[in-house]
């Protein structure tokens, strides 16, 4: 499926939209492809607030904040959010979770590629309206749907996987 497509489908039905990206092999190429494109995302989405900070701010132009945000969220946010997979899979273990390190990291990555609309509208919301409470009350529902869709998928990520039996059975 196309990946706008999965990500509409993960609004609905979060856990069978990740138990399909996981039904083929590991691979990690393919998590990190998630990774970068979901920073990749945010960071498209930062660009109504720096531009909007360059507009209203003379000793800053549009090239220097954005290389800022480049440093963040191309090559910060990445091990940010490996190092948030595996504390979530560590939490996830100690509840009884029996996944794995990739399929926690592919729970956590696809959520972030998911919010990808969320992160756009926050993006414009900041640069068209700036900071007040239509940026509060969308960030507040970001970060909910964000704990909602993350939370389902690491429930599917954590669960026992299939034995060969068990699908040749089915």
């Amino acid at each position: 499926m196309a990946v706008t497509t999965d990500i509409l489908a993960t609004y609905r039905h979060p856990r069978q939209v990740l138990r399909r990206l996981l039904a083929g092999p590991a691979h990690e190429g393919r998590a990190l492809a998630y990774l970068m494109l979901g920073c990749v995302l945010v960071f498209v989405a930062q660009w109504p607030r720096l531009s909007r900070q360059a507009a209203l701010d003379p000793n800053h132009d549009m090239a220097e904040l954005a290389s800022g945000e480049v440093l963040v969220w191309i090559f910060m946010a990445p091990l940010a959010f490996y190092a948030l997979a595996a504390l979530a899979h560590l939490v996830a273990r100690l509840l009884g979770g029996q996944g794995t390190w990739y399929r926690a990291r592919m729970a956590t990555f696809w959520t972030l590629v998911a919010l990808s609309p969320f992160w756009l509208l926050r993006g414009m919301v900041s640069g068209f309206l700036g900071p007040g409470v239509a940026l509060d009350a969308v960030t507040l529902v970001s970060l909910l749907v964000f704990a909602l869709l993350w939370v389902a998928t690491l429930r599917e990520a954590e669960r026992a996987e299939p034995v060969a039996s068990d699908v040749a059975g089915s």
